[in-house]
């Protein structure tokens, strides 16, 4: 099976689904990246460009994940960047990677940018509807990114609504939190949602929900019988 996150920035992925990436490297599927704002040049406590590469390498490799693709779209701009755009990028890397299964922003997400690669994500993943050579994707997933899906507070949008729980035990929340530690200038002291405290906890508490020893929740939006 391939698996494709797309996501707005770099560190998105882990903190969405940094745990569930592991799991699937580990169990011997590819694992692939897709990030639509490679540079985030806009971001606070940024590093130079050399040690933010290197910060996404070193996080990829702890996670096991094959292919990391960057676009170079402005963060916190994508309202101001042609649809279309953002579509044709995810769908090359759909192509490239021959994905099976999609993870990618939840739609009500605080930050724009998330609400934008979602959209786009949403049109891409219909690339097999129009071409008969490409693979039929088996499932679409939304995501929950702390600090971001937890602030989508506007109530006229559904909010992140999870019915998918993957079970990634004590190491696999271990190995988010290593890898989100990678990125220079991310984490946070505890209360923040970003803090190692409040990640693990959250997976904590998502798999009491399921009856699972640590878990990651996801939103199944799109699935084909396999």
């Amino acid at each position: 099976m391939s698996y494709l996150v797309v996501v707005a920035h770099p560190d998105d992925e882990v903190l969405g689904a940094g745990a569930t990436m592991y799991k699937l490297a580990q169990e011997g599927h590819s694992v692939n990246v897709c990030i639509l704002s490679g540079e985030v040049k806009a971001r606070n406590f940024r590093p130079n460009t050399d040690e933010l590469n290197e910060d996404v390498n070193k996080s990829m490799e702890i996670l096991g994940v094959d292919k990391v693709i960057k676009g170079d779209f402005p963060n916190i701009e994508f309202n101001n960047e042609g649809h279309i755009k953002l579509v044709q990028f995810i769908e090359k890397a759909i192509l490239e990677t021959e994905a099976d299964v999609i993870f990618t922003h939840h739609p009500a997400d605080l930050n724009n940018d998330h609400l934008h690669t979602s959209l786009a994500c949403q049109a891409a993943v219909r690339l097999f509807q129009r071409r008969s050579d490409i693979t039929p994707l088996r499932e679409l997933l939304f995501m929950e990114v702390p600090s971001s899906t937890d602030w989508g507070l506007n109530k006229a949008i559904n909010q992140f609504s999870p019915n998918t729980y993957i079970e990634v035990g004590e190491m696999g929340v271990n190995k988010k939190i290593e890898a989100l530690a990678q990125y220079r200038g991310v984490m946070r002291d505890y209360p923040h949602p970003r803090s190692k405290e409040a990640i693990k906890g959250l997976a904590a508490y998502r798999g009491g929900q399921s009856g699972m020893v640590y878990a990651e929740a996801f939103e199944s939006v799109f699935r084909r019988g396999f």
